[in-house]
């Protein structure tokens, strides 16, 4: 049964974690990606395992972490590691999802946390890569959230903090990243977006309820594909929505 009492960030919430219902392993992030691998491991796959920066792997999620590094992130965990196994363990392919976010992406998925304006002489500074640089060239899809506007999807970062398709078909693997990674989807606000598979060109695949393609258009600032038939989001579910509020962040840190 869906709901229509939902805020655009629970939205997210619930569509990051229905992409996660096949997923074996999922490098996860600080915020919306916690509270959709929570949500993902209570409702749709209690087999996931939520990889953390800082060396947790396969945290049980029962409490909701407020980091990437701090204690619950291990909590009844398969492993208590560190930063460089868990990187190696991306290296070695086996990881299968990663999220990310940035304050720019592109058509091609490449995401700047680095810097907006000039690199040399920047507008501001923002925080750099962290792990994403590694979670973008390394795991099998990456996943994108992000706020939906004309300044966040540009025609070309300012910066290439984290690889995505770089220029096109075959640059990743000219560049020496491991064949068959890439961009997957990027959730947003208004839409979910995928990527063209003969292009690497994101593309357009659901609006959420409410959200016209003209919409998207409008705050997205380089050409978009649009398919011919474009799907509409499912509204959260009453049970996404009581276990997302009363058992992920019943505290509301983050909805």
């Amino acid at each position: 049964m869906a709901s229509t009492d939902y805020s655009p960030t629970e939205l997210m919430i619930c569509i990051a974690a229905r992409l996660m219902k096949e997923a074996r392993t999922a490098f996860i992030g600080t915020g919306i990606p916690m509270l959709a691998a929570a949500l993902a491991k209570k409702l749709y796959n209690p087999d996931l395992i939520a990889i953390f920066e800082f060396g947790g792997i396969g945290a049980s999620l029962e409490d909701l972490p407020r980091a990437v590094g701090e204690a619950r992130t291990f909590y009844r965990a398969m492993v208590a590691t560190g930063i460089c196994d868990v990187m190696e363990t991306a290296q070695r392919g086996l990881i299968e999802y990663g999220f990310l976010g940035g304050a720019q992406i592109d058509p091609y998925g490449n995401l700047n946390t680095t810097v907006i304006g000039p690199h040399e002489k920047p507008k501001v500074r923002l925080p750099g890569s962290g792990g994403a640089n590694d979670v973008g060239s390394l795991c099998w899809r990456t996943i994108a959230i992000m706020k939906h506007e004309k300044k966040r999807f540009v025609e070309r970062v300012d910066f290439i903090t984290t690889p995505g398709y770089l220029d096109g078909p075959g640059a990743r693997e000219r560049a020496g990243l491991p064949a068959g990674t890439g961009p997957y989807r990027v959730v947003t606000d208004l839409a979910l977006l995928g990527y063209d598979e003969a292009t690497k060109r994101m593309m357009l695949l659901a609006t959420h309820p409410g959200v016209t393609v003209e919409r998207v258009l409008e705050n997205t600032g380089f050409a978009l594909i649009v398919p011919k038939e474009v799907a509409q989001s499912e509204l959260p579910s009453a049970d996404e929505l009581r276990v997302l509020r009363t058992e992920v962040d019943p505290q509301r840190l983050y909805i």
